[in-house]
């Protein structure tokens, strides 16, 4: 991976080939932003570029040893620690602090990503400030994490950190029409719905997403007119939906209940834009753009402000693991009322 080859992200780009050329690399950098956007990419980019033999602007030249073990996979002073299930574990970290302890087997500097380090245990928080507190010579650490305030503030105040935008909605349209293949509509659709995250567009457009979205949405815009009974009918089959997927039927991968919830989330948002006036550039459902003008006519501010708040606190539910029939039976009963008196 090349920083040339990564969508957008100029001022990390230009940050990072800036710490390269004074030649004052900082111990450990962390990489802030939205999941897709880039920061995995870019922090494989600079550990080419620091190992790289022959560099040309700050950039791996893609032919020599280090460049070619890079690609394939199988350089050995690079390393990713991911989550093992839910969480980094100490054992992970102990590992890490190990190998700490020998110089950089080939290349000029050891690079270690931390991949979602939120997840850290505090037991591996702990005593993965001590490898910050006594950096070794020849290694950077590189957290990637969506939030600062996600880790410990003496983890934070020890990293250079580095910001990461989600992407421009023109660029990524551009880059699936071009790489994908994908029509312009679809494409625009994808770079919407995914808010600036190309990870998550691509994970969309591998998948029945788009199938399953329209699904989605057709469901919701039929809930408003439905008596409680069968309201109630659509909570139960959104929550055995979700079931079935947890039980491996259909197979782990598939849009499930929270991607749902986020495209019913995007839709009263659109709604909410174009009820206040706001320019129809913003709207995320473009592809949807005349029913949403039809169907915002029958609804009042406050219902469509009250149905956002009532889809984030089931989304917050969730998260935290509560019962998925109560929590989709409080949502769509709160929908279905807010519509009906909009």
């Amino acid at each position: 991976m090349l920083f040339s080859q990564i969508l957008g992200q100029q001022r990390a780009k230009r940050f990072l080939k800036q710490a390269m050329s004074r030649e004052k690399i900082p111990h450990a950098y962390l990489f802030t932003g939205i999941s897709g956007v880039g920061k995995t990419s870019t922090a494989m980019a600079l550990a080419t570029a620091l190992n790289c033999q022959e560099p040309v602007d700050y950039e791996g030249c893609g032919q020599c040893l280090p460049c070619r073990q890079m690609v394939s996979g199988n350089f050995p002073d690079f390393l990713i620690i991911k989550p093992e299930g839910q969480n980094i574990r100490i054992h992970q970290i102990r590992d890490l602090n190990r190998s700490f302890s020998f110089a950089p087997a080939l290349g000029r500097y050891r690079v270690c990503i931390i991949y979602q380090a939120e997840t850290m245990t505090m037991e591996a928080a702990n005593s993965f400030l001590k490898a910050l507190e006594e950096p070794p010579p020849g290694n950077i650490l590189i957290l990637n994490a969506t939030e600062p305030l996600d880790l410990l503030p003496t983890i934070v105040s020890r990293c250079q950190k580095v910001p990461f935008q989600p992407l421009m909605l023109q660029d990524m349209t551009d880059w699936l029409v071009k790489s994908r293949g994908l029509d312009q509509e679809t494409a625009m659709a994808l770079a919407s719905i995914s808010g600036g995250s190309l990870g998550l567009a691509l994970k969309m457009c591998d998948g029945d997403f788009l199938d399953k979205r329209q699904e989605w949405l057709l469901r919701l815009m039929k809930l408003v007119g439905f008596s409680k009974e069968k309201a109630l009918d659509v909570a139960f089959e959104c929550a055995r939906e979700d079931r079935k997927k947890a039980l491996g039927i259909p197979e782990s991968g598939e849009p499930g209940l929270r991607d749902m919830l986020s495209v019913w989330e995007s839709w009263y948002r659109d709604l909410l834009v174009l009820k206040v006036g706001g320019p129809e550039e913003l709207v995320i459902n473009q592809d949807f753009s005349h029913k949403l003008k039809k169907t915002t006519e029958s609804f009042k501010i406050d219902n469509l402000i009250d149905s956002l708040l009532a889809i984030e606190q089931s989304q917050q539910d969730l998260r935290r693991m509560r019962n998925t029939q109560l929590v989709m039976e409080h949502m769509v009963m709160s929908l279905n009322s807010l519509g009906r008196s909009g």
